[in-house]
């Protein structure tokens, strides 16, 4: 046996997309996203999509799927990787990306209900504001509820439109089932100082390569109120084209969210004790992440 899946995470800008392009060449296979913006057509500078001269090198997969005015949820994602990684004739394919809920929906093999958004129910329920929404949570859900912050109104609609719509508690319909293929997850980091340096050059670049014209293109055609442009980078410049803000802070604040964005992406994935770390800065990187691959996948051969 041989691995059938490799991992390349960690926080925003730690240098996981360069490396993949060097292990893709290296392994002659191909990437397949795992970013919850890259998967929407239109949205590219802003999500350090790869580019086009990167994409005609190396396949990737999981990117421009859906249109900006969809959404994609976690189980349509996850349906989709797990038919790519079965049947593309390479292998293994590099998943690679800073979503950990993505990347952990893969190698657990997470049970996701089956339940698209309904936007209709859920601002039904919103009306009755959260203390109530919770209070009825632990009404029908009692266990999400011991799991889910009474503030938390994101998970805890999420939960009561599951069980009004398939009659079960979510909490019943949770759980894991890992694949039974080997995967070896490769996680980057770097020190805060370091990652605030690259933080801040991939800002100037964003804005050197057209961040701003993207972004009014993509409010002249949908309009003001596309829930993709509240997300990191694009609500601040969108604030900046509303006149609420000048460039230089827009610049600024897309570096501080951007840090404390980061920060939770690190805290996320420092929790997964089957990801084997590795420097970013270190000089010989590549030559390292390559001889853990080899070794592992002689290991995986016994």
């Amino acid at each position: 046996m041989q691995p059938s899946l490799i991992v390349i995470c960690g926080a925003t800008a730690t240098g996981k997309s360069r490396l993949a392009m060097t292990l893709a060449q290296h392994l002659n296979t191909v990437i397949l996203s795992a970013d919850s913006r890259q998967v929407y057509r239109e949205f590219d500078i802003g999500t350090a999509k790869p580019t086009w001269e990167e994409q005609a090198l190396i396949p990737h997969y999981l990117i421009d799927i859906c249109d900006p005015t969809e959404t994609l949820t976690v189980a349509e994602y996850q349906e989709k990787a797990n038919h790519l990684i079965s049947s593309l004739p390479h292998s293994p394919p590099l998943l690679v990306g800073g979503t950990g809920l993505y990347i952990k929906a893969i190698t657990r093999g997470l049970k996701i209900p089956r339940v698209s958004p309904h936007p209709q129910l859920r601002s039904s329920l919103k009306r009755l504001g959260q203390l109530q929404l919770y209070a009825l949570l632990q009404q029908v859900d009692p266990n999400s509820a011991t799991k889910i912050h009474p503030n938390d109104q994101v998970r805890t609609l999420r939960a009561l439109e599951v069980f009004y719509i398939t009659g079960k508690p979510i909490s019943e319909q949770q759980g894991e089932n890992p694949p039974s293929y080997p995967i070896l997850q490769v996680g980057l980091d770097c020190s805060p100082e370091v990652l605030t340096e690259r933080i801040q050059y991939r800002t100037e670049q964003m804005l050197a390569l057209g961040f701003v014209e993207e972004v009014k293109g993509l409010i002249k055609k949908y309009g003001w109120s596309l829930p993709l442009l509240d997300t990191l980078g694009y609500q601040e410049i969108k604030d900046y084209l509303a006149g609420e803000t000048d460039l230089k802070t827009a610049k600024e604040l897309m570096v501080i969210h951007t840090r404390q964005f980061a920060k939770r992406q690190r805290t996320w994935f420092k929790g997964q004790s089957e990801i084997k770390w590795f420097d970013s800065e270190q000089s010989d990187l590549w030559e390292a992440v390559s001889k853990m691959i080899n070794i592992e996948i002689e290991r995986f051969q016994k």
